[in-house]
């Protein structure tokens, strides 16, 4: 718990006064587990808490937007949506059902717009979404929440405390458009990530189209993951900078791709995974190799997409032949809808994804070839990686050699083909396509080495798909070849193993079995090696920010357990 007078004490003493305030600690499920002061929620790794964000429209369709008092302990002086804070624990609020959320944002209406309790009583708050996400201010401060998107339609004035808000503005939908994409009057501000995420996952779809936005309602929780604070003008010199700036422009390119597909069903079953969030990797690894490298240009969003759209399409097909039920926290696409619309729809994204390399303007013919057959390649190379690994569920030895051989194919063809083609299409000389077709084999190889100890040491909330599945179901990953191949009794790993179910006892003394026996560390060993091979590859290129970015990348593998 954090010293409220060694934390504090340089700051407004009326923020830091409600940082007494008891926020509501929930789980990925939004069910309240317990209460936390605001300041414990938000300093230093913060807690996972509840949270509300209000976009208000007139009757003319402009929306208020508010600028954050300079006085405010975290996000100062940064642009967002109308009103945004947290339900408290109190009585009106600490409920489980909507009503708690609202009376909250009643409470901040009036607090920070002056907006008369009397008034917001009579407003029809629509809930249109949640949505989880983490931000990190600075080294202390860090926002972690569940947030609640509630959008309304009225006419009001207000009355600013300028504690809270430093000024507000109505935009109009070419002012919002121009905010959004940073330009005019905007190019030097700070927009808030969560209004961004807001905008792109709630509002554009629609906009500006006031009524549908009001009745449109999603029922999942969004996992947008870490988003970072920046302007708009900073240049992208870091993984995390570089992630939020591409992130949404080859979203913005997966989505229309696949609005090709007009059978609505279908359509559906197609974006399912979409929704779920997730970084992207992939899709934005050619523009960054493209950054490095040489010339990146619009193309290499397309590419991105592409590839991300292909790479959907097998973990579609792969969750049918595993039977896995969720996925990136989501009911899995053949459980969303059925099998038969799973396979459909994978088969249709695999055809949008040639599609819409076809169609780009930004690239050449000649490019388009090399694309085409490297993209192709990569897809034999992870149909043949899945059989492999299906196969050896029934064989009964598999080597070392023969797992990374699998893994080379089912997992590191598309880090390699991401690689190799964004070098490609940013006119790289053949010596740099080798050698940078050569960090993404290293690095697809590391990531999948640590995939498979994630799923070991790892929870299903967290996962998004069920925690030791590679364990119940008998998957033959690194640590189960060398636990077998250890000589020791591993009695609780073999009851467990490949017996498709067991109990979370059993489970944990399955993975404490795999500890003794040296098999995780020697997966962990093996990450490493691959890791540094991944690294010599970037220090043979021309070194700049960008190579950096790259860099971080790399090492984000071996951080991805906690």
């Amino acid at each position: 718990m954090a010293d409220n007078n060694n934390v504090l004490g340089n700051h407004d003493s009326t923020q830091e006064e409600m940082m007494n305030e008891m926020c509501l600690l929930v789980n990925k499920m939004d069910e309240v587990i317990g209460t936390k002061s605001k300041l414990d929620c938000h300093y230093g790794i913060g807690d996972r808490h509840r949270a509300f964000s209000v976009v208000l429209f007139d009757e003319s369709g402009k929306m208020i937007v508010q600028q954050r008092s300079n006085d405010k302990i975290t996000f100062p002086s940064v642009w967002a949506n109308t009103c945004c804070s947290h339900p408290l624990d109190m009585i009106s609020e600490n409920t489980q059902d909507l009503q708690g959320v609202i009376n909250a944002a009643i409470r901040k209406l009036e607090h920070e717009l002056g907006i008369p309790s009397k008034v917001t009583k009579q407003w029809n708050f629509n809930l249109v979404g949640k949505f989880e996400y983490s931000c990190r201010w600075d080294d202390e401060w860090i926002e972690r929440e569940i947030d609640h998107v509630l959008v309304v339609q009225a006419n009001t004035d207000v009355d600013l405390n300028r504690n809270e808000i430093e000024k507000v503005l109505w935009l109009d939908e070419s002012e919002i458009n121009e905010m959004m994409l940073g330009t005019g009057k905007w190019e030097n501000e700070v927009i808030a990530p969560w209004f961004r995420m807001i905008w792109e996952h709630y509002l554009k779809p629609n906009y500006p189209n006031i009524p549908m936005i009001l009745g449109s309602k999603s029922n999942e929780i969004i996992d947008c993951g870490e988003l970072v604070i920046s302007s708009n003008n900073v240049p992208n010199n870091s993984l995390q900078e570089a992630l939020m700036v591409h992130k949404n422009k080859v979203e913005d390119e997966i989505m229309e791709s696949l609005s090709k597909m007009e059978q609505v069903r279908l359509h559906g079953a197609m974006t399912h995974l979409f929704s779920g969030g997730g970084k992207r990797y992939r899709a934005i690894l050619p523009r960054l190799v493209g950054e490095a490298v040489g010339n990146a240009n619009k193309g290499h969003y397309t590419l991105g997409a592409s590839i991300e759209i292909i790479h959907n399409f097998t973990l579609i097909h792969d969750d049918i032949i595993d039977q896995d039920p969720i996925r990136r926290g989501l009911d899995a696409v053949h459980v969303a809808y059925d099998d038969a619309t799973a396979i459909n729809a994978g088969d249709a994204m695999l055809a949008v994804g040639f599609e819409i390399l076809a169609e780009s303007k930004d690239i050449s013919g000649k490019n388009l070839r090399y694309l085409v057959t490297a993209i192709g390649e990569m897809v034999r190379r992870v149909a043949e990686g899945q059989q492999e690994d299906i196969e050896f569920e029934d064989r009964e030895i598999v080597t070392e050699d023969d797992y990374i051989a699998m893994i080379a194919g089912k997992t590191s063809a598309m880090f390699e083909t991401c690689a190799r083609t964004g070098a490609i299409l940013s006119d790289a000389s053949t010596d740099i396509v080798k050698n940078m077709a050569k960090w993404g084999l290293n690095l697809g190889l590391c990531f999948q080495l640590m995939d498979d100890l994630i799923d070991i040491t790892g929870d299903t909330k967290t996962l998004g798909k069920p925690a030791g599945s590679d364990i119940v179901q008998g998957k033959m990953t690194l640590i189960a070849i060398h636990a077998k191949d250890s000589g020791l009794e591993l009695p609780n790993f073999n009851k467990v193993f490949g017996k498709l179910k067991c109990d979370d006892l059993s489970l944990k003394l399955a993975v404490e079995d795999l500890q003794k026996s040296g098999s995780i560390e020697y997966a962990r060993n093996k990450a490493m090696y691959h890791h540094e091979i991944a690294h010599e590859c970037l220090n043979k290129l021309d070194q700049n920010p960008q190579v950096d970015v790259l860099r971080e990348l790399t090492d984000l593998q071996l951080t991805r357990i906690n």
